[in-house]
């Protein structure tokens, strides 16, 4: 996804010359032709993010379109009070891109983890949030944050994602899209854990349940008129998310249905709502965390032979 990004913002910058890179103290090698095509057209901000985001604020208030990209818990919880003020209450258009997703650094410790971002960001008022599932998925959920006027969070997960798409989708902000149809349950993902979701539902199926797949794509907003027909045609709804289960995707639409009389039911999956003091590879803390397909798998049959 990252190599994706660094591509695709260079391609863009060379079309449109407002287009400023601003990464904080990350992504040196992976920006060199950026930098190299584009030298005044990048600031590397250093360690210094809620200092990155108030630039970014102030460029785009001029009329240029700054990009900040850094490791997903430094770009949003640490830098909190300038997202709010800067961006969102003077709806400026910057680009907040956050590597790293959920669990993408779980061997770097808890540091580094990220499962609280799209929590406390979809409460920002003007806030917009992408969530690609692909490296295509990338390239795209960019292009439409450039169009779009006022502040937007993409939220990336880290290097070697399994791929989703065979060439860059269409991606209209606030739709979602049907990855694979079902008759039986539908399981809504976003972000980075998407092929997580494709493989459980290849597992339903094998155990003659059909699993509709939902790729949600933005967290806010929320796709309703997608989520009015999931809830009418499915009993059995299950979100996944590399987020916690508080806040979230989840979260979100549970949300929604408080205000939606839907007799279906809704399983959340995601992190739990802990910190993880091990450390270990993604897959490892994916485990713990209890979101592996096997795991997510299990718990829908137990629900859908209720």
């Amino acid at each position: 996804m990252r190599n994706a990004f660094a591509d695709e913002i260079t391609k863009l910058a060379e079309k449109d010359e407002r287009i400023i890179m601003m990464p904080a103290d990350i992504g040196n090698r992976l920006f060199n032709n950026f930098k190299e095509k584009f030298p005044k057209r990048f600031f590397n901000c250093g360690v210094a993010e809620a200092n990155c985001i108030s630039m970014a604020s102030g460029m785009a208030a001029c009329g240029l379109k700054p990009v900040t990209y850094t490791i997903a818990p430094f770009i949003t919880s640490r830098c909190y009070e300038q997202i709010r003020l800067d961006a969102c209450y003077n709806n400026q258009p910057i680009i907040i891109v956050a590597v790293g997703a959920g669990l993408s650094y779980a061997s770097l410790g808890a540091t580094h983890h990220s499962c609280e971002d799209l929590a406390i960001l979809r409460v920002l008022p003007n806030m917009t949030i992408l969530c690609p599932g692909d490296a295509f998925e990338v390239r795209a959920a960019l292009r439409a944050a450039l169009k779009h006027n006022g502040p937007v969070y993409i939220r990336l997960g880290k290097k070697n994602e399994p791929q989703i798409y065979n060439n860059i989708p269409s991606l209209k902000i606030g739709k979602g899209t049907i990855l694979k149809n079902g008759n039986d349950v539908c399981l809504i993902g976003i972000g980075n854990i998407l092929p997580h979701v494709i493989e459980t539902s290849e597992m339903l199926s094998k155990h003659n349940i059909s699993a509709q797949v939902v790729n949600m794509r933005a967290l806010k907003p929320l796709d309703h008129e997608l989520l009015e027909k999931i809830f009418k045609d499915f009993s059995l709804v299950a979100t996944i998310e590399e987020h916690s289960v508080l806040g979230g995707l989840g979260g979100a639409i549970a949300e929604w249905l408080t205000d939606n009389n839907s007799k279906s039911r809704l399983l959340r999956f995601g992190t739990k709502d802990k910190f993880l003091h091990k450390v270990g590879n993604q897959e490892y803390a994916r485990e713990v965390m209890g979101i592996t397909p096997r795991q997510i798998f299990e718990k829908i049959v137990d629900e859908y032979k209720k």
